[in-house]
């Protein structure tokens, strides 16, 4: 797979749309003379969830902090609900929800104290009460528990729900399920999701490909500062390609008398083949073709090949591509 900076929604030109809640166009971002974003465009309709993927120091966060109005562009246009982040981030405040990575709470505090202090210094939070906003994120057992005595999970989960207690329009989620054992981060996600269902767009940056597969409409994946693909879950992974794999009770030695003209070409690919000593194994990536029968269409090749040469073809096994696939091709053809 060919690896490319995007540079907007694929049949959309940057620029403002009646259904987008985040639009970025032409994104700079400087520390003196690095420079940590390189021109990144795209844009997130309204009630979608967006998953922005990348390696450490691939400009996520980075693209976050201007996106909440944190930091001014250093150079492109910006966009969230039509307002500008940074000119605008008074009116439009009310309207975000914000989970950093770092939570920064006073240890001291009781959950419920935090929650109740946050909903007084939070413009609009009054909207959320401190039991709803516990029963969300299923801490009401945890009300009178110092926040120093919470596990690193727990307290991310505290952090959200302090992030969505005014039922904000758009959720920036950074790292959400940090730190969170499967059962918490599988219970979160529950609540990322409902919050969507509810029309919430939310901007979410992970590094549990998992998450992103689960949770996204569109995703990114970003690495050195720039987006080098994009689309629907089902589009990027498909991207990747599916591949096949199966042994041969054959040595190196007995596979070249027995196949002189090697293994089959399968969608015009060649097989990646490794040997041991009892048998060689090989492997089928098929990226051509349409997704939905290119698999099948190589394993009839393979079997009539099989019957042909008259081998079993041991181990037979067919995989989708996956997330992680796509993601260490975009690191590894980057570098």
């Amino acid at each position: 797979m060919e690896t490319r900076q995007i540079n907007c929604r694929p049949g959309e030109v940057a620029g403002r749309g009646h259904d987008l809640a985040i639009e970025v166009g032409g994104l700079h971002q400087r520390y003196g003379s690095f420079e940590a974003v390189r021109g990144i465009s795209f844009s997130v309709r309204q009630g979608e969830l967006f998953a922005l993927l990348g390696t450490n120091g691939a400009g996520k966060t980075t693209t976050m902090e201007v996106l909440e109005g944190f930091a001014k562009p250093g150079d492109g246009q910006v966009r969230v609900l039509g307002l500008d982040p940074w000119r605008q981030r008074r009116a439009l405040r009310p309207r975000m929800g914000i989970l950093h990575q770092d939570a920064g709470f006073i240890g001291d505090l009781t959950v419920a104290e935090t929650v109740d202090m946050w909903r007084g210094m939070s413009a609009d939070a009054g909207r959320g009460t401190i039991d709803n906003a516990l029963a969300l994120v299923d801490l009401e057992n945890k009300a009178k528990t110092k926040v120093r005595q919470l596990s690193g999970g727990q307290k991310r989960r505290l952090d959200l729900a302090l992030a969505v207690l005014a039922r904000p329009e758009v959720l920036f989620l950074d790292e959400p399920t940090t730190g969170m054992d499967p059962e918490a981060r599988v219970a979160t996600w529950r609540v990322i999701q409902s919050l969507r269902t509810e029309g919430t767009t939310v901007l979410l940056t992970t590094h549990y490909l998992e998450e992103a597969e689960r949770l996204a409409d569109h995703l990114a994946i970003m690495h050195e500062g720039r987006i080098h693909t994009y689309g629907t879950v089902d589009e990027v992974v498909a991207a990747a390609g599916d591949q096949v794999t199966f042994r041969l009770a054959v040595s190196a030695a007995e596979a070249k008398t027995r196949f002189p003209q090697g293994l089959p070409f399968v969608a015009g690919n060649a097989p990646l083949v490794t040997y041991a000593a009892d048998h060689l194994q090989a492997v089928y990536t098929l990226d051509d073709g349409h997704p939905g029968d290119r698999a099948q269409a190589a394993m009839r090749t393979l079997l009539s090949w099989s019957d042909q040469s008259g081998v079993t073809l041991e181990r037979l096994e067919v995989r989708r591509g996956t997330l992680e696939d796509v993601f260490m091709r975009v690191v590894g053809e980057v570098r």
